[in-house]
């Protein structure tokens, strides 16, 4: 193998398999959720309402779920700086993988935007069929009110519709100040064994205004294995009971909570360590507008590659802003530094509260 795809290999491609991973979970998620709404017995008069919107926007919510699970990990910087510092648990490969943990965090805000389009335009779509698909024979399952009602009705009235508008809402601010759910509305089939898919009510026949879906050849997953023989044979097989429908539990505080509260722990950590003062010992102006600011910190030390995140607030009460540290072998191993070039306000600001 030539030199220059070795280095490319030992440099590069740790990321690439890492993103082949990545889009590998995506893709396997996203098509294990679809082909449960689409196959799965438990929805399936659901799916005979929604159609395809009723896949697409499941499909697109669990990858949103896995996302927004993954986006904040990489800004938890102190864990971070822990593992890449620790040479027990970390080689020099996966240290060199973590410095790419911005541009995967990123990459998952990137994908929660896109999904996010695909999530809101299928709800629309089902928004649409709720109303032109209205069916007596199901109330429960309707959320529509009558047929023909307007969709925008639907999006705009009801709970998951007004929750999921604010949520994109906060997702579009969010996106423009850096550079969920209509979940309630859709419901599953609880009670298969009373009211096979497909049956024939002896009191009342089945309006059929819209074509099944074709279930495929291989067998259910476990718990249906008898729902296919029944479903073989529904237009000779009655049904006990009229089906009834249950509201989807919703998941995504179980994929959020964990990186949420680990990130809040992690925040709760900084602030604290961040109310140690720091003593200032000199501060020097050099050439080119550049200010060398030395300091040192109680049970501090600086590491070779290390910064820190400078806030300042007597310059701004909002900003802070990361330099990488500076030290000198004939100074104290707790004595650190940073050169601050003056580029802008928040600097500029600085330049002259340190000066004077």
């Amino acid at each position: 193998m030539p030199l220059s795809c070795r280095s490319w290999l030992s440099n590069e491609g740790g990321k690439h398999v890492f993103l082949i991973f990545w889009l590998s979970i995506n893709v396997l998620l996203f098509w294990k959720t679809f082909t449960l709404y689409y196959y799965g017995a438990q929805y399936y008069y659901l799916h005979r309402m929604l159609g395809l919107g009723l896949c697409i926007s499941r499909a697109s919510a669990s990858v949103l779920n896995m996302n927004c699970s993954l986006v904040l990990l990489p800004m938890c910087r102190t864990l971070l700086a822990f593992l890449r510092g620790s040479h027990k648990f970390t080689s020099r490969k996966a240290r060199r993988l973590l410095d790419k943990s911005k541009t995967f965090h990123i990459t998952c805000g990137f994908t929660i935007c896109l999904f996010s389009v695909v999530h809101v335009a299928a709800h629309m779509v089902n928004a649409l069929n709720f109303s032109l698909r209205y069916s007596e024979d199901f109330p429960a399952l309707n959320v529509a009110h009558y047929r023909d009602e307007d969709p925008r009705k639907i999006l705009f009235t009801t709970l998951p519709g007004v929750t999921g508008f604010f949520m994109v809402l906060v997702l579009f601010l969010m996106c423009t100040s850096s550079s969920y759910s209509l979940r309630g509305m859709l419901k599953y089939q609880a009670n298969l064994d009373q009211h096979p898919p497909g049956c024939i009510d002896p009191n009342k026949t089945l309006i059929d205004d819209f074509p099944a879906p074709e279930y495929p050849a291989e067998p259910f997953p476990e718990g249906y294995a008898e729902q296919e023989a029944v479903m073989e044979n529904n237009s000779e097989r009655f049904c006990t009971e009229a089906p009834k429908f249950q509201s989807n539990l919703q998941e995504t505080w179980l994929w959020v909570s964990g990186p949420l509260c680990l990130y809040c722990a992690e925040r709760l950590y900084r602030y604290i360590r961040s109310n140690r003062p720091v003593t200032i010992i000199s501060v020097n102006s050099h050439p080119c507008d550049v200010i060398e600011i030395r300091m040192v910190k109680e049970n501090f030390r600086a590491r070779p590659g290390q910064y820190i995140v400078l806030h300042c607030p007597n310059v701004s009460a909002f900003e802070s802003h990361p330099f990488t540290l500076t030290t000198s072998p004939t100074e104290n191993r707790r004595t650190f530094g940073i050169h601050i070039r003056v580029l802008g306000d928040w600097t500029g600001k600085s330049k002259i509260l340190q000066l004077n």
